[in-house]
Parts: C-alpha cells; structure tokens; sequence
C-alpha cells in the first residue's frame, strides 16, 4: 500500500532527541529567570537535574505505595487474627465465681441438667454453663477434648471458649450471641400472636442451619472424629437477633460431661454407682432406641432434629400435658 510521505513522517516515531527536548522543556523555569538560549539546547547539568527529580518522583510513588500495602496487610492480618478461634482456656475457678458474683447473678437461663450465667471474662461477654460431670474426669483428659472442640468452628454453632473443674461440676464458657431459644420465637408465652420466623423461607432457613450444623458435628471435617450432641431440642438452638439464623449450643457438652464414652467401638451412657443407668435426655425428643437400650448414637440426633423440623413446620411443642374434660385428669 502506497502511503504519501506526509502519512509516513507521522506514524514514524520521535527520535530521542526529540523526546528529551519535549521531557525537559516541562521542567523548564520562566524566562526572566533564564537565558533564552538554553531553551534550544538544554546543558548537561540541566538534564541531569530534571533526570533526578523524576527519578526522584519515581522513588516517592513506590515508597508511597509499599507504606499503603503495608498498612492494608496490617489491618487485613488483624481481622483475619480477630477471626480465628482462640486457644481453648483452662479458667480458674475463682475467676468465674468473681465473674458471676459467686453464682449469686441474676441467671441468663436454667433447666433441670444445668444453669447459666451472662458475664465477662477476659474482657469478653460469654455464658457460663454449670452442668453436673457424669463421669470424672482428669484435667489432663479435659484438656485434650478442649483442644479437639475448641478447633471446631462453624457458622452454625456457638463457640466452646474453655472450661473449669470444681468439685463434681463442669463450668462451660461460651461465646454470648445474642438472641432467643427457638421455642421462644415459634411460641412465645408473652405474645402467642407474634413470631419473627412469620414466613416458611425464615423457617426453611432455620432447618437449613441446623442441619448444616449436625452434619458438621457427626463428620468434623478435618478433625479425623466424630461427635453426638445428646442435646438437640429448640431450647438448644439460638435464633441470631441481627440474621434471624439458627445456631446450635452445647456442642461438646456430652463428650466433657461423661454422657458419652467409646466402648469397643459404640458410644453408650456412663452409669453412675447405682444400678439405675442415668438417661440424659427430653422427653419429646428421645429417640425410641435411645430409651429402650441407653444407646447413644448420631440417629439419636437425626431423630431430635425430625422433632424439631415438625415444630417448625406446625408451630407446636414436642410434648405437652392436656387436661382431659372426661375423666379430669391430664393427658399426653
């Protein structure tokens, strides 16, 4: 293709002359501070001088930018440290007991296997549960399982923050999140007409979470165990105030208290000094194996969980007692 020799010079590049004289001439000074002439043909010393300072330019752009890299790995290694779970803690007693005003704190909640307590250790708001060891246990041993649980994070569950020993009790420490036991939101005593689970996707998510959670603690990924939670039940899964979703509590609770133990190869209840076998459990949520042989296994959960999706699915309780006009008495 034939191109005219105007066309030719203009797509050809700048010598580099050309490039220098057009680089330096920005850098130039007025001309009542210099003579005319150096406008032509820059000196040495000048290009020298303009050579440095965009050098000099260069050098403050990176130093600049590895200050911002630095700072942004600094915060970013700070959220992400915030994020991880911490090594589990062995409290001491005392502490707990100075934390909840030696047990005499008004408590955050109670049922027949345990009490808690809303307070802050460590600069940090948790619960304390106190529930009653099945089976002793060795400082040693609790540590161990400590180290295992702790380990375990999931969005589905509440954090296990450490443990302390006092005579024939175990003092849980847990991550305080705040919100309400899931009867609460299906029924509240209060306000029967008020729930804030109000459509079927909220209570599908709710049944979407809590089994995500189970399959997490029957498989722990990556922790080469299994668990049994033993404790299944609405009472037992926190309905989050900001995201209205489900996390389960307790977790880790059968192992530390003795209400499981491996048995050539099969986890069954610890029995006390008597001959009467102690049955940890709510009525409702019992599977019938469980009550027949004291068996616990991960079906026990399965079978805990299809009670909780019926509740979620009819707004009922599990078990109820009621009162029978014809006879006058009380009915399950």
């Amino acid at each position: 293709m034939c191109r005219s020799r105007k066309s030719t010079d203009a797509i050809q590049p700048t010598s580099s002359n050309s490039r220098r004289r057009s680089f330096s001439s920005s850098f130039q000074t007025p001309k009542s501070l210099k003579p005319a002439s150096s406008f032509s043909d820059p000196s040495p010393s000048t290009t020298s001088t303009t050579n440095d300072l965009a050098s000099s330019s260069n050098n403050f752009y990176f130093i600049s930018s590895s200050d911002s890299l630095s700072t942004q790995t600094s915060n970013t290694l700070s959220s992400l440290r915030a994020s991880l779970p911490e090594n589990p803690h062995i409290y001491d007693f005392s502490l707990i007991s100075s934390a909840t005003t030696n047990f005499l704190s008004k408590r955050f909640s109670s049922s027949s296997s345990s009490s808690s307590w809303l307070c802050h250790l460590h600069g940090k708001q948790v619960v304390v549960f106190r529930r009653k060891l099945r089976r002793s246990i060795e400082l040693d041993d609790l540590v161990h399982k400590l180290s295992v649980i702790c380990r375990s994070h999931h969005s589905s569950l509440i954090k296990l923050l450490g443990a302390s020993l006092s005579g024939n009790f175990v003092y849980l420490v847990y991550e305080y999140v705040k919100g309400a036991n899931l009867g609460d939101c299906l029924r509240n005593p209060k306000n029967p007409s008020f729930t804030p689970l109000s459509s079927w996707i909220s209570r599908m998510q709710i049944a979407i979470d809590i089994a995500h959670g189970l399959d997490y603690i029957h498989h722990c990924s990556g922790l080469e165990t299994s668990f049994t939670h033993n404790h299944i039940k609405v009472t037992s899964i926190l309905v989050a105030e900001d995201s209205l979703t489900a996390k389960i509590c307790h977790f880790g609770t059968a192992e530390i208290c003795g209400e499981v133990s491996e048995e050539e190869g099969s986890r069954s209840l610890g029995r006390t000094d008597s001959k009467v076998m102690k049955i940890e459990g709510t009525r409702g949520y019992m599977a019938p194996e469980l009550q027949f042989s004291g068996l616990v296994t991960q079906k026990c959960d399965v079978y805990a969980f299809g009670v909780v999706v019926l509740e979620l699915l009819s707004g009922e309780e599990a078990l109820k007692f009621m009162f029978d006009e014809g006879d006058g008495g009380y009915k399950r």
